[in-house]
């Protein structure tokens, strides 16, 4: 296919700039102004989480120990079950860019309170926890429903073409952000990087109701440009959604629940290997700079800043993923490759970690896991819901990738509080958890591409369990 077709007969050579999209993927002129704005959203989106996640670390380990991490998934799984509920019955009362609009104010509000609390004298003991808690469903909740937006713009094999420059999008703004918050931390703190937020928060906001608008104005200009590729929806874009409820049509659906069961393993094997990370960087500062320091916003700041720098690492690999690998990923192996790549990376990174852990090493395979979970994976996982109906983009997807997630996570502190209060386990003890645990994901992503390939065949809906 043709990296560049044209709008119509007599249309001039493709552009420079057309043409160094190739970097990325295949992108026809009528669909440009959609896909940099959605660029543009998903790159404000995760630059904006940035510039709070480093402090999210530094506020709780500063007066606590690494394990409360870990146990504090289950109070964050707790109240995805209120969240996702609230969120299943906006959609059903308000159109798409309404709902966003909604749960991103509801976001941006917080932030502030947060940073009135830090006024009022709240003790950075209690901020931790709460802000910790919080932010385990803010950074779920909200790509979340970005990529259900993007996926009821596109059909799916808009989608496989596009997703790769959105994502990139995303990735540019995981290796901008963790600089930009290193270096705004010593000046702003830990509450005034809330604020910085906050009001990218609101950037994103009229980001969504322009791409909303083009969206639904440019549809039929954009199937002429496209020649008619874009499938028509199963709902209006400008309605709002069915009362089905968002946990319902995960665990009636064969397809999804595959899904949600693989991301949510996933998950528990990426918060231990985070875990094993956060106890050695908390042993690292404190021999740093003494065990006095406990609490103090001098280790608060060390500790923020350390995770700004492993961030910030994280997120240069998977720029270079973004850029070069993952739109040739998905043109030459397709989605179900994708989705193997990175199990088997695991594998062979935690494999090694059984044989001797230190924080260099464990830094460098733990920046390259998330380097792929964030640009191939994520991209992967989002082209999984392009076949599904707009209320499984929404409600089931949102469904997923916060409770199901987060339930990993929770099943995380579990092991985490057995390994460290009863059986002693070393940080190579637990990495041969997640050694076992990654041979059960990689059977069960077979399970999801064949199913994938099923339904993509058109062979009917997925069966109920």
């Amino acid at each position: 296919m043709a990296n560049v077709r044209a709008a119509g007969n007599g249309a001039r050579a493709p552009s420079v700039f057309y043409r160094s999209l190739r970097l990325f993927t295949t992108i026809y002129p009528g669909e440009m102004a959609k896909a940099l704005l959605l660029t543009l959203n998903s790159f404000l989106i995760i630059f904006g989480y940035y510039q709070i996640k480093a402090i999210r670390n530094g506020l709780l380990l500063a007066a606590h120990p690494p394990e409360i991490q870990s146990y504090l998934a289950i109070p964050q799984a707790i109240l995805l079950i209120f969240v996702i509920k609230a969120f299943a019955k906006i959609a059903s009362r308000f159109p798409r860019h309404l709902l966003i609009t909604y749960v991103t104010l509801f976001c941006i509000s917080n932030l502030v309170l947060f940073y009135v609390l830090n006024m009022a004298g709240v003790s950075v003991a209690i901020m931790g926890l709460v802000f910790f808690i919080w932010i385990g469903m803010y950074n779920l909740l909200i790509p979340a429903q970005f990529w259900g937006f993007a996926n009821d713009i596109y059909s799916e094999e808009q989608g496989k073409r596009l997703f790769p420059m959105i994502a990139f999008g995303a990735t540019l703004g995981g290796v901008v952000g963790p600089r930009v918050a290193q270096r705004l931390v010593p000046h702003l703190g830990s509450y005034g990087m809330m604020l910085v937020t906050a009001f990218i928060l609101v950037l994103c906001i009229l980001m969504t109701w322009i791409i909303h608008r083009r969206d639904i104005g440019e549809e039929p200009r954009l199937l002429a440009a496209t020649g008619g590729i874009q499938k028509p929806k199963d709902k209006p874009k400008g309605q709002a959604l069915d009362r089905s409820g968002a946990f319902r049509l995960v665990i009636r659906n064969h397809y999804l629940l595959l899904i949600a069961l693989v991301l949510g393993l996933y998950n528990f094997i990426n918060s231990l290997g985070e875990y094993m990370f956060a106890d050695l960087q908390q042993n690292m500062a404190l021999r740093v700079l003494g065990t006095t320091t406990t609490g103090s916003a001098e280790l608060q700041n060390y500790i923020s800043q350390a995770f700004a720098g492993y961030q910030g690492l994280t997120n240069l690999l998977a720029l270079i993923i973004q850029l070069f690998i993952v739109s040739r990923v998905f043109r030459y192996i397709g989605v179900g490759g994708a989705l193997l790549i990175f199990p088997l990376f695991a594998l062979g990174g935690y494999g090694y970690i059984t044989f001797g852990a230190s924080l260099l090493l464990l830094k460098w395979i733990k920046s390259a896991e998330n380097g792929l979970d964030y640009s191939l994976m994520k991209t992967a996982r989002a082209a999984l819901f392009l076949i599904t109906k707009r209320e499984e983009k929404y409600k089931a997807q949102a469904a997923i990738e916060t409770f199901f997630v987060r339930g990993g996570d929770a099943l995380q502190a579990i092991i985490v509080y057995l390994g460290t209060t009863f059986l002693a386990l070393s940080v190579e003890g637990f990495a041969v958890i997640n050694v076992i645990c990654i041979l059960v994901w990689i059977a069960m992503t077979v399970r999801i591409i064949r199913e994938h390939k099923r339904l993509k065949a058109g062979t009917g809906e997925a069966a109920s369990p």
